[in-house]
């Protein structure tokens, strides 16, 4: 599991990566990349616990993955399966949990202040993060991104998905974009990635 572990967290965080998931009797699957979310936890029937995690992920969006899920299993141990899963204990473990690997050994310095401003109340994906979130798409390497704070108003997009919107106002942290098939709006956060049509 360390080999496995070793191709897709910074190297410095493998060895307590692997103490925690040995631990806990957890075993790791990396999975094709997946849009609605980075990782996920189940307890299985046989009483071991799986974790899994995109396989596209960088490896400090991996290894902040992996810890959100760990977080999940060990608040549902030490609180009960009845606790929200993203609710206060959720976050405290969460927050317990990354402190040990929020070190410059581990994370680029340019990451530190964010995350250190993020874990104050984590949330319940690092991608509703924005500033975050940018910071952590610098090191996806491969093409440039395109994100809908970067396109005027009025601008026609393509999500991942293949629907067609236009972009409108901010509305407080997000913006509310138009489906062209059928007139409806919805909120967009800043980060999002498109493909940017026209205007």
């Amino acid at each position: 599991m360390k080999e496995l572990i070793g191709q897709y967290v910074p190297m410095t965080a493998v060895d307590p990566c692997y103490e925690l998931l040995r631990s806990h009797q957890v075993r790791i699957k990396v999975v094709n990349h997946r849009v609605t979310k980075h990782g996920d936890y189940r307890k299985l029937p046989s009483g071991f616990h799986q974790i899994t995690v995109n396989a596209s992920l960088n490896p400090y969006r991996f290894l902040i993955t992996l810890i959100h899920e760990i977080a999940h299993l060990l608040a549902f141990e030490h609180y009960g399966r009845m606790i929200k899963p993203h609710g206060p204990e959720w976050k405290q473990t969460f927050k317990e949990l990354m402190l040990p690997f929020l070190r410059p050994e581990i994370f680029p310095s340019a990451l530190l202040p964010l995350l250190a401003k993020h874990f104050i109340n984590p949330k319940a994906s690092s991608s509703t993060d924005a500033k975050l979130s940018l910071a952590l798409n610098q090191f996806d390497g491969g093409e440039a991104k395109t994100y809908l704070l970067d396109l005027p108003r009025g601008s026609v997009f393509r999500i991942h998905n293949g629907k067609h919107f236009e972009k409108g106002s901010r509305r407080v942290k997000r913006f509310e974009c138009k489906a062209l098939d059928s007139g409806r709006v919805y909120l967009f956060q800043p980060h999002t990635e498109v493909e940017h049509i026209g205007k």
